[in-house]
């Protein structure tokens, strides 16, 4: 398949999610030692979910690093069980994207297109196939985030100038 007859770009990395049992063991490294600034925090029992958003890099070129434990370790999702919990991608239009991957075999997990703790529409690639939906992530969870204006556009200059 050509890139002309794909309807989206995955533009760069909006984040990765790191997960541990204790997300102050984890800014131990990530806050104090490499020197990574925790921008906001996030809280969900939905989700399962006491993460800190820390931030690489500047403009629309930052990169998210979520530091994650799980709200109570004995439920799901259990964000803690694997270390690095997904990859977040910037997305020129997310609902084609999905529409698209959809028609193409791909499996979401459960929960649409929603409003994820960066304040981003998101939505994730499962992370196991089925027969309905042949193609997944293979093992690994992949978020789908829809990139703002200013982030699509820097993307755009920063591939006209290549």
């Amino acid at each position: 398949m050509s890139q002309s007859e794909r309807p989206f770009k995955v533009l760069g990395i909006q984040q990765i999610a790191i997960g541990g049992p204790d997300k102050n063991r984890l800014k131990k490294l990530w806050v104090e030692m490499l020197g990574l600034e925790v921008t906001g925090t996030f809280r969900s029992e939905r989700e399962n979910v006491d993460e800190d958003i820390c931030a690489i890099g500047t403009g629309p070129f930052k990169v998210e690093v979520d530091l994650m434990e799980p709200v109570d370790p004995e439920k799901k999702p259990a964000v803690h069980t694997t270390p690095l919990n997904h990859v977040g991608l910037w997305i020129d239009d997310l609902p084609l994207a999905v529409q698209w991957l959809t028609a193409q075999g791909v499996r979401f997990a459960p929960g649409g297109i929603r409003q994820g703790a960066a304040g981003f529409d998101i939505c994730f690639l499962h992370p196991k196939s089925n027969e309905e939906f042949p193609v997944s992530g293979e093992g690994v969870l992949i978020e789908l985030v829809q990139a703002p204006p200013e982030v699509v556009s820097a993307f755009a200059r920063l591939a006209a100038s290549v």
